[in-house]
Protein backbone atom coordinates (compact mmCIF):
# COMPACT_ATOMS: atom_id res chain seq x y z
CA UNK A 1 0.00 0.00 0.00
CA UNK A 2 1.40 3.63 -1.11
CA UNK A 3 2.47 5.51 2.07
CA UNK A 4 0.15 7.83 3.80
CA UNK A 5 -0.15 11.76 2.02
CA UNK A 6 0.57 14.04 5.26
CA UNK A 7 -1.65 16.94 6.48
CA UNK A 8 -0.67 19.90 8.39
CA UNK A 9 -3.43 22.45 9.69
CA UNK A 10 -1.74 24.95 11.02
CA UNK A 11 -3.35 26.79 14.17
CA UNK A 12 -3.36 30.08 15.48
CA UNK A 13 -5.16 31.93 18.23
CA UNK A 14 -8.44 32.62 17.18
CA UNK A 15 -9.14 29.86 14.28
CA UNK A 16 -12.41 28.67 13.30
CA UNK A 17 -13.22 25.50 15.12
CA UNK A 18 -15.14 24.28 11.57
CA UNK A 19 -13.02 25.23 9.34
CA UNK A 20 -10.45 23.09 11.00
CA UNK A 21 -12.47 19.71 12.61
CA UNK A 22 -14.93 20.18 9.58
CA UNK A 23 -11.99 18.57 7.00
CA UNK A 24 -10.14 16.46 9.75
CA UNK A 25 -13.63 14.67 10.20
CA UNK A 26 -13.78 13.94 6.41
CA UNK A 27 -10.07 13.08 5.79
CA UNK A 28 -10.47 11.31 8.90
CA UNK A 29 -12.94 8.57 7.49
CA UNK A 30 -9.94 7.61 5.13
CA UNK A 31 -6.97 6.71 7.84
CA UNK A 32 -5.42 4.85 5.36
CA UNK A 33 -4.53 7.25 3.12
CA UNK A 34 -4.07 10.61 5.34
CA UNK A 35 -2.29 11.35 8.67
CA UNK A 36 -3.65 14.49 10.44
CA UNK A 37 -1.26 16.80 12.29
CA UNK A 38 -1.62 20.29 14.50
CA UNK A 39 0.63 22.79 13.86
CA UNK A 40 1.07 26.22 15.70
CA UNK A 41 4.14 28.44 16.56
CA UNK A 42 4.37 26.64 19.35
CA UNK A 43 3.51 23.41 20.27
CA UNK A 44 0.62 22.52 22.88
CA UNK A 45 -2.71 23.92 23.34
CA UNK A 46 -4.08 26.69 20.76
CA UNK A 47 -7.80 28.31 21.61
CA UNK A 48 -10.30 28.39 18.87
CA UNK A 49 -12.56 31.62 18.22
CA UNK A 50 -15.07 29.62 20.12
CA UNK A 51 -12.84 29.53 23.44
CA UNK A 52 -11.74 25.81 23.21
CA UNK A 53 -8.43 24.57 22.98
CA UNK A 54 -6.82 22.38 20.80
CA UNK A 55 -3.20 20.80 21.23
CA UNK A 56 -0.64 21.86 18.39
CA UNK A 57 1.74 18.49 18.22
CA UNK A 58 4.75 20.48 16.52
CA UNK A 59 5.51 24.17 16.16
CA UNK A 60 6.45 25.88 12.60
CA UNK A 61 9.98 24.31 12.00
CA UNK A 62 11.44 25.73 8.31
CA UNK A 63 12.15 22.17 7.62
CA UNK A 64 8.78 21.29 7.48
CA UNK A 65 7.13 19.37 4.40
CA UNK A 66 3.35 18.47 4.20
CA UNK A 67 1.64 16.92 1.19
CA UNK A 68 -1.49 18.82 2.07
CA UNK A 69 -1.08 21.89 3.94
CA UNK A 70 -4.85 23.34 5.51
CA UNK A 71 -4.98 26.87 7.14
CA UNK A 72 -7.77 27.71 8.47
CA UNK A 73 -9.64 31.33 9.51
CA UNK A 74 -11.41 32.68 12.21
CA UNK A 75 -11.74 35.88 14.21
CA UNK A 76 -7.53 35.37 15.01
CA UNK A 77 -6.66 36.18 11.02
CA UNK A 78 -7.25 39.23 11.81
CA UNK A 79 -4.16 39.83 13.80
CA UNK A 80 -2.41 36.41 12.23
CA UNK A 81 -2.32 38.25 8.82
CA UNK A 82 0.46 40.85 10.60
CA UNK A 83 2.52 37.90 12.11
CA UNK A 84 5.56 37.34 9.67
CA UNK A 85 6.61 34.18 10.81
CA UNK A 86 3.62 32.26 10.45
CA UNK A 87 3.59 34.12 6.86
CA UNK A 88 6.62 32.56 5.95
CA UNK A 89 6.06 29.18 7.44
CA UNK A 90 3.13 29.39 4.39
CA UNK A 91 5.48 30.94 2.22
CA UNK A 92 7.58 27.83 3.01
CA UNK A 93 5.49 24.83 3.22
CA UNK A 94 3.58 25.80 -0.02
CA UNK A 95 6.84 25.28 -1.94
CA UNK A 96 6.83 21.67 -1.49
CA UNK A 97 3.28 20.87 -1.03
CA UNK A 98 1.29 18.52 -2.88
CA UNK A 99 -1.95 20.73 -2.38
CA UNK A 100 -2.24 24.10 -0.14
CA UNK A 101 -5.73 24.99 0.43
CA UNK A 102 -7.60 27.37 2.74
CA UNK A 103 -10.88 27.44 4.59
CA UNK A 104 -12.94 30.67 4.90
CA UNK A 105 -10.83 33.79 5.96
CA UNK A 106 -7.31 31.53 5.71
CA UNK A 107 -7.44 32.61 2.68
CA UNK A 108 -6.10 36.02 3.28
CA UNK A 109 -3.12 34.46 5.30
CA UNK A 110 -2.38 33.22 1.72
CA UNK A 111 -3.12 36.07 0.29
CA UNK A 112 -0.71 38.21 2.53
CA UNK A 113 1.61 35.33 2.08
CA UNK A 114 1.97 35.78 -1.66
CA UNK A 115 1.24 32.21 -2.50
CA UNK A 116 -1.86 33.71 -4.53
CA UNK A 117 -0.36 35.90 -6.55
CA UNK A 118 -1.68 35.64 -10.29
CA UNK A 119 -4.27 32.55 -9.17
CA UNK A 120 -7.85 32.25 -8.83
CA UNK A 121 -9.49 32.36 -5.05
CA UNK A 122 -11.90 32.92 -3.36
CA UNK A 123 -13.17 33.14 0.58
CA UNK A 124 -15.83 33.89 3.27
CA UNK A 125 -18.45 35.89 1.42
CA UNK A 126 -19.22 37.76 5.02
CA UNK A 127 -15.47 39.48 5.08
CA UNK A 128 -14.99 38.89 1.24
CA UNK A 129 -14.18 42.47 1.04
CA UNK A 130 -11.15 42.72 3.64
CA UNK A 131 -9.44 39.24 2.39
CA UNK A 132 -9.63 40.96 -0.77
CA UNK A 133 -7.32 44.11 0.56
CA UNK A 134 -4.96 40.99 1.24
CA UNK A 135 -3.79 40.27 -2.04
CA UNK A 136 -4.43 42.95 -4.56
CA UNK A 137 -2.89 40.65 -7.25
CA UNK A 138 -4.64 37.49 -6.75
CA UNK A 139 -8.36 36.79 -9.02
CA UNK A 140 -10.99 36.90 -6.63
CA UNK A 141 -14.04 35.16 -7.59
CA UNK A 142 -17.07 35.83 -5.43
CA UNK A 143 -19.52 33.32 -6.82
CA UNK A 144 -17.43 30.25 -5.55
CA UNK A 145 -18.26 27.69 -3.14
CA UNK A 146 -14.67 26.71 -3.54
CA UNK A 147 -11.89 27.11 -6.19
CA UNK A 148 -9.26 24.54 -7.20
CA UNK A 149 -6.53 26.50 -8.80
CA UNK A 150 -3.97 24.25 -9.91
CA UNK A 151 -2.80 22.54 -6.47
CA UNK A 152 -4.16 25.24 -4.87
CA UNK A 153 -7.91 25.26 -2.60
CA UNK A 154 -9.73 28.17 -1.43
CA UNK A 155 -12.52 28.08 -0.05
CA UNK A 156 -15.80 29.88 1.28
CA UNK A 157 -16.79 30.42 4.75
CA UNK A 158 -16.79 27.66 7.68
CA UNK A 159 -18.78 24.90 6.31
CA UNK A 160 -17.68 25.12 2.78
CA UNK A 161 -14.42 23.86 3.68
CA UNK A 162 -16.19 20.47 4.29
CA UNK A 163 -16.80 20.57 0.75
CA UNK A 164 -13.80 22.16 -0.57
CA UNK A 165 -12.18 18.83 1.83
CA UNK A 166 -14.28 16.58 -0.17
CA UNK A 167 -13.16 17.81 -3.67
CA UNK A 168 -9.40 17.05 -2.74
CA UNK A 169 -10.60 13.66 -1.51
CA UNK A 170 -11.86 13.11 -4.88
CA UNK A 171 -9.18 14.18 -6.86
CA UNK A 172 -6.35 12.15 -4.58
CA UNK A 173 -8.20 8.83 -3.88
CA UNK A 174 -11.55 8.63 -6.54
CA UNK A 175 -14.83 10.24 -6.50
CA UNK A 176 -16.00 7.10 -4.65
CA UNK A 177 -13.97 7.58 -1.49
CA UNK A 178 -15.54 11.17 -1.52
CA UNK A 179 -19.05 10.23 -1.90
CA UNK A 180 -18.32 7.25 1.46
CA UNK A 181 -16.72 9.91 3.85
CA UNK A 182 -19.70 12.08 3.27
CA UNK A 183 -22.10 9.03 3.55
CA UNK A 184 -19.86 7.66 7.03
CA UNK A 185 -20.35 11.42 8.08
CA UNK A 186 -23.91 11.87 6.99
CA UNK A 187 -23.10 15.40 5.71
CA UNK A 188 -24.59 16.67 1.99
CA UNK A 189 -21.89 17.58 -0.21
CA UNK A 190 -22.40 20.10 -2.01
CA UNK A 191 -20.81 19.72 -5.33
CA UNK A 192 -21.21 22.21 -7.47
CA UNK A 193 -18.13 24.44 -6.54
CA UNK A 194 -19.16 27.07 -8.77
CA UNK A 195 -22.37 27.87 -6.64
CA UNK A 196 -22.93 29.56 -3.20
CA UNK A 197 -26.27 30.60 -2.16
CA UNK A 198 -24.42 32.86 0.21
CA UNK A 199 -22.73 35.37 -2.21
CA UNK A 200 -26.26 36.30 -3.19
CA UNK A 201 -26.71 36.96 0.74
CA UNK A 202 -24.20 39.30 1.34
CA UNK A 203 -24.91 41.06 -2.07
CA UNK A 204 -21.46 39.45 -4.01
CA UNK A 205 -21.37 38.85 -8.06
CA UNK A 206 -18.73 38.61 -10.39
Amino acid sequence: MASKRSIGILLFDGFETLDVMGPVELFGMHPQAFSIHFIAEESGPVSSAQGQQVIAEHKCSKDDQYDIVLVPGGKGTRSAIENESLLGWIQRVAENSEILCSVCTGTALLARAGVLDGKRATSNKMSFAWVKEQGPEVHWVSQARWVEDGDLFTSSGVSAGMDMALAIISRLLGEKAAEDAALWSEYTWHRNANQDPFAQAWGLAD
